[in-house]
């Protein structure tokens, strides 16, 4: 199995991110706007993994969960050997940081953004 190298890891975490959803909003944690950063840094043949995330609330109930969610997809490639989540609330997330597949997908839910 050929080994991916730096933007194929990231694309491949972006992918497993895209099946993390918030529990109340049905729209994936990506496309939600919730990472800020996927960063890299190469060691011992390794990548070691730091993302840098946000909540849509500081007061979200299931905060843990969704970092452990975001921990364990990131850490689950074979080139990944430690990842880290760091959450933040600067800037504050806010409904402009919506990709635009994460806006077409709550207006066909009937949501208004």
């Amino acid at each position: 199995m050929e080994k991916l190298n730096e933007d194929q890891i990231k694309e491949e975490i972006i992918r497993r991110l895209r099946v993390i959803y918030d529990p109340e909003i049905p729209v994936n944690i990506y496309d939600l706007g919730l990472i800020y950063s996927i960063d890299l840094e190469y060691k011992n043949n390794m990548y070691n993994c730091h993302i840098t995330m946000t909540l849509t609330t500081p007061a979200c109930p299931v905060a843990e969960g969704l970092l452990d969610q975001v921990k364990y997809a990131s850490q689950s490639l074979d080139e990944v050997y430690e990842s880290n989540v760091e959450l933040t609330f600067s800037p504050e997330w806010n409904k402009y940081m919506i990709t635009e597949e994460g806006k077409e997908i709550l207006e066909l839910s009937g949501m208004i953004v």
